[in-house]
């Protein structure tokens, strides 16, 4: 196990975000996914990615070769984990999908390898109940995109223990990022506020309070928000949002969390969004 080797399973958005982190920050990147079309794609968009922060200004050509050097694809699970002194998840938001997932990284990872979790909002201690040592099962929610955010919640299950907690925060300060320590509750801090907001801004477009733009226009203007919640929502994916939407109304009940129409309708018809082109915003083809 090399201590400065990184393995990232799942090659989506956020996957591809979080190699690209590591490998700017020096560490080996082996990067799979099931499905290898997506682990092919993945590997083209962190090769493009990483010259755009050469084109910006935000990576030397010397820190771009280095850094795309050290990312690597691989076909196989065990041959990604085996050698990772840390395992980041980044797989869909299905609670079923991730246990079996960790049950298989259980037992192709080190002895010492943390097992960590990108989830924004299940339950890690569930998510850790299909491995042998619980106690070393993480969560570390990154934000999109993971390059420019700086916030990483660090997620304590049930069973996770001081020394791994201590292990994901000091990964997450290699990466330039600051972490926050959560314990496992539904949504955890960032998810349980934000979807909040998020909800509420697409019932006011619905109800035709004002367009989407003058509600983002209110948040980032009149409370300092770099980002309105509607295009958020938009960055996120809807999908996402609903998916999180929908756990959270399940567990913590109310009404505060339930979808609005628009939402469901337009994840039904795909419109989810930036990196579908269209969602609570139509995002041009260089954006999306």
């Amino acid at each position: 196990m090399s201590a400065k080797t990184v393995a990232v399973v799942g090659s989506g958005t956020m996957g591809q975000g979080i190699a690209y982190a590591a490998a700017v920050a020096g560490y080996t990147v082996a990067v799979t996914d099931a499905s290898s079309a997506a682990l092919s794609r993945a590997m083209d968009a962190i090769r493009a990615a990483m010259r755009g922060g050469v084109e910006r200004g935000k990576l030397s050509q010397d820190s771009h070769d280095e850094a795309i050097a050290r990312v690597f694809a691989h076909a196989r699970l065990e041959d990604a984990v085996g050698e990772a002194s840390i395992v980041i998840e980044a797989v869909p938001e299905i609670l079923a999908v991730k246990r079996a997932l960790f049950g298989k990284i259980d037992m192709s990872a080190g002895d010492a390898t943390v097992l960590a979790s990108n989830t924004s909002s299940l339950s890690i201690s569930e998510i850790a109940s299909g491995v042998n040592r619980p106690e070393r099962v993480v969560g570390l929610h990154f934000f999109n995109p993971v390059h420019a955010m700086k916030l990483v919640e660090v997620v304590r299950g049930r069973e996770t223990s001081a020394a791994t907690i201590a292990r994901a925060k000091t990964f997450a300060a290699a990466l330039g990022k600051t972490s926050i320590v959560v314990e496992d509750t539904p949504g955890f801090a960032t998810s349980r506020l934000g979807v909040v907001l998020g909800l509420e801004a697409m019932r006011m477009l619905e109800e035709g309070v004002a367009s989407a733009e003058d509600i983002d226009t209110a948040m980032r203007l009149g409370y300092n928000h770099p980002v309105g919640p509607l295009r958020l929502s938009d960055i996120v994916g809807l999908d996402v949002r609903l998916a999180i939407a929908d756990h959270l109304h399940d567990t913590l009940g109310g009404d505060t969390y339930r979808a609005p129409d628009l939402l469901r309708r337009l994840v039904s018809e795909g419109k989810l969004g930036r990196k579908a082109g269209e969602g609570l915003y139509v995002w041009p083809e260089g954006d999306s």
